[in-house]
């Protein structure tokens, strides 16, 4: 497993949690995101992983991508393998639950709308400010925001880049579930726990079964409901 101390990977059970950690915005640069496409691209072949909760060890769950070299002249870095790797995220196929606590602005809300499902509080912040930035919004955000709230509200925020707290992205289906900041991680947790256990019923279903049975065989699998 690759991490750091950037991204930390802690097993509950069958669901792994990932704690991106750059105090204090949680800004993500093209290392950092190789890095965590990395950790989840090695958890999609982990039998052990069903289900997975990203969550923030800062104040923001991140407030965007930093394209800034480190240097004193503030030069810019060549973006695009920012988004190859940021591209890999969405190759995972467990269930991902995002633990959205503080700003989710630009890249973060992208990293957001990774996951299938978002548990956010009041004091969240969410905003597209690509426009902000002179270029088109990056990170799938031009198919996974308007798949996931709508055309029209996906173009209200991509050409306002305003932001919107918890309550609203609730309200419009940005976020899932709204709870008091201190119970964000744990009800993060219990979700994917949740998917865990559905997925733990359908083991036990006679479709499953039929499932396995005909990939072995290389047949068309034959389900019955059951």
């Amino acid at each position: 497993m690759v991490t750091n101390t950037e991204i930390k990977v802690e097993r509950d059970g069958h669901v792994v949690r990932i704690v991106l950690t750059r105090p204090p915005h949680n800004y993500v640069d093209p290392p950092t995101m190789q890095r965590l496409a990395d950790v989840l691209l090695q958890l999609d072949e982990d039998d052990a992983c069903r289900a997975v909760v990203l969550s923030s060890g800062a104040d923001a769950f991140c407030a965007g991508a930093n394209f800034n070299d480190g240097s004193n002249a503030g030069t810019a870095v060549d973006p695009a393998p920012f988004y190859v790797h940021a591209m890999r995220l969405f190759r995972n196929r467990k269930p991902i639950v995002a633990a959205v606590e503080g700003a989710a602005v630009g890249a973060g809300l992208g990293l957001a709308l990774v996951a299938d499902f978002r548990v956010t509080c009041p004091q969240a912040r969410f905003s597209a400010n690509f426009n902000r930035l002179g270029f088109h919004p990056g990170f799938g955000l031009s198919l996974t925001l308007p798949r996931l709230i709508g055309a029209q509200k996906a173009g209200l925020l991509f050409y306002t880049g305003r932001r919107i707290g918890g309550a609203e992205a609730v309200a419009i289906g940005l976020a899932d579930e709204l709870v008091d900041m201190a119970q964000v991680g744990a009800r993060a947790m219990a979700l994917a726990q949740q998917e865990l256990a559905i997925q733990l019923d359908q083991f036990r279903t006679e479709d499953f079964r039929e499932g396995v049975a005909a990939m072995a065989a290389r047949r068309l699998p034959v389900f019955k409901g059951r």
